[in-house]
């Protein structure tokens, strides 16, 4: 819609991974060094985790890219809250393999027959797991068995794994030992910087054909990237909307005040009713504040405005990377809920009269 007003061959912030608009921040840079060097030793587990839209299944497509087609069979599965069984059909399936009505065993055996075949072709068969946080120790455990498939001088299968954070404590339990033996990289893939942001959305926008309409403010990068904490797809949400309001604005230049606007529309579109909000109890409350203050607290904006946001967007139990310092205590925090609660009471009350 936007597109064509400011004269932009496509929709530069689109949430559908594309490798098209790749963008090779230090972070990515090294992830992606990490999967070459996985491709170049030819066996083994790489492990890349990442917070939910940080770029992981971009990372990948733009290596399937680089893949030459002749020498890499590559495959990738992206349903992973399955069972043992169910992954191994999934895998074989990935391969373009039949799997129906088919026993393990079977299974097992075809898609043995099938990595030896392109062993003998000259590929080599790659496998990519995209959401891992979702796999069972016990389907984890069957990959592992696949990577066990070799010839005398070759492993025919290599296996990625891309997850969130939490699957970095399933590889580390215990009973992933003989996993983590294999496991040849791991690498955790963070946000952008602040300048890195700022970087990402022009790299977008070159890339769809921009001329510097629109144009942003210094502030304007600096707001989008304090909501958004760095996050490729929280960037390319809030990026989209305010060009949409640019447009249905006749808006050229952006600045930290238009920024704010969209995110407050944003915010007030994601608003729980105020019954909701007022039927949080005071225990969920404290947890959640306890919870936050732990691992490093709100930020970057004051202690009313992050509980009034917590409250009004329902989203106290995973803040997702947005809110990074807090600079008030916990008692000064317990105290603004408090009068926010007494606030939306009283204005029930009088509703109610």
């Amino acid at each position: 819609m936007y597109e064509s007003y400011y004269g932009l061959s496509a929709k530069p912030f689109q949430l559908r991974p594309d490798p098209q608009f790749f963008f090779g921040s230090k972070g990515h840079k090294r992830a992606m060094s990490y999967l070459e060097y996985g491709l170049s030793q030819g066996e083994g587990f790489i492990v890349i985790t990442g917070e939910v839209g940080t770029g992981k299944t971009t990372l990948v497509r733009s290596l399937f890219c680089k893949l030459e087609s002749e020498k890499i069979q590559a495959a990738q599965i992206v349903n992973t809250n399955l069972d043992a069984d169910d992954t191994l059909r999934m895998v074989v399936a990935a391969f373009g393999l039949p799997y129906e009505d088919c026993s393990k065993a079977t299974l097992l055996t075809r898609l043995e027959q099938f990595l030896r075949h392109c062993d003998q072709k000259g590929k080599r068969a790659l496998l990519i797991v995209d959401e891992a946080q979702n796999l069972s120790s016990q389907a984890v455990e069957e990959l592992r068995m696949l990577s066990n498939f070799q010839t005398a001088d070759n492993s025919l299968l290599q296996i990625f794994l891309l997850g969130q954070p939490e699957f970095r404590k399933t590889l580390l339990s215990r009973d992933m030992q003989q996993l983590q033996q294999r496991v040849i990289a791991t690498y955790h893939l963070g946000p952008l910087d602040a300048l890195e942001t700022k970087d990402y959305i022009e790299h977008r926008l070159h890339t769809v054909g921009w001329k510097g309409d629109p144009s942003l403010s210094e502030d304007a990068f600096f707001e989008i990237y304090n909501f958004t904490g760095g996050i490729p797809r929280k960037i390319n949400t809030l990026c989209d909307r305010l060009f949409l309001m640019g447009y249905l604005e006749e808006r050229h230049d952006f600045g930290s005040s238009d920024v704010t606007e969209v995110i407050s529309d944003i915010k007030q579109e994601l608003a729980l009713p105020l019954s909701e909000i007022t039927a949080l109890n005071s225990s969920d409350i404290l947890h959640i504040v306890k919870k936050e203050d732990t691992q490093g607290g709100l930020a970057n904006m004051d202690a009313q405005m992050n509980l009034e946001n917590m409250v009004a967007q329902g989203s106290l139990e995973n803040m997702d990377g947005r809110l990074f310092k807090m600079e008030n205590s916990v008692i000064s925090v317990l105290d603004l809920l408090k009068r926010i609660l007494s606030r939306s009471n009283s204005s029930i009350n009088n509703l109610t009269k």
